[in-house]
């Protein structure tokens, strides 16, 4: 015991006072570095009795283990560096972003209705007729699209800013929410509309990319179909 304390000692580890509080030292905030571990081998090696030396596949064992020691701080380290790196690409990605055109899985568009407005559709199956029901901020539908039959995949449709009465709707936000019919049962389906990135939140932890589209709340990055000029 005295020989592990005195290596202890010189690696700058406190001294356990029990077998116990040894073990949680090396496995617990007071870890056992790879410089002491290999004090202790040497020292075993300089102090075992020359009578019953140390046995070859012991030796070899305390060996392998400060291999793994070895290993095992080299791919921290390494992991580390790529966390960071990720973290640096990631602050790259997003002020690059910033200001962008992307088409985005949402049901909600801020448009401009003297502009026609591209959205998209993804019908699972085929199916004999899908539909695109406009709704206003209050609540109101103004337009409904009929975009007849449609193969299984994705399916487009314009919107040209007007009502169903011909006249050009006001400016705003508005909601797109695509149906169909599947084995007689009424189904709501996915929708991508064009949107402006404002801002971008960036993980602490390492999560995906958030983006904070105009007038439209965040969606993660993964969401997003295409991203524009």
């Amino acid at each position: 015991m005295s020989i592990i304390s005195d290596v202890l000692a010189n690696s700058s580890v406190q001294t356990p006072t029990t077998k116990d509080s040894l073990t949680s030292a090396a496995t617990g905030g007071q870890s056992l570095g790879k410089d002491a571990f290999l004090q202790l081998l040497v020292t075993q090696l300089k102090n075992q009795n020359p009578l019953d030396p140390q046995d070859n596949s012991e030796f070899v064992a305390q060996l392998a283990q400060f291999s793994s020691l070895e290993g095992i701080t080299t791919l921290n380290d390494t992991v580390s560096g790529l966390a960071s790196s990720y973290s640096s690409s990631q602050a790259l990605q997003a002020s690059s972003l910033v200001g962008r055109s992307v088409i985005a899985q949402t049901d909600k568009a801020v448009v401009d209705t003297s502009k026609s407005l591209n959205g998209t559709i993804v019908v699972p199956t085929s199916v004999a007729a899908a539909t695109v029901k406009i709704t206003n901020s209050e609540g109101k539908t103004i337009r409904t699209l009929e975009l007849g039959s449609q193969s299984a995949g994705n399916a487009s449709f314009i919107w040209d800013g007007k009502d169903d009465a011909g006249a050009v709707a006001p400016a705003g936000t508005y909601t797109f929410g695509a149906s169909t019919t599947i084995d007689s049962t009424n189904t709501s389906l996915i929708t991508y509309l064009p949107a402006t990135v404002n801002s971008v939140t960036i993980s602490q932890t390492g999560g995906e990319l958030m983006l904070n589209l105009a007038g439209m709340g965040s969606v993660a990055l993964s969401k997003v179909q295409t991203i524009g000029i």
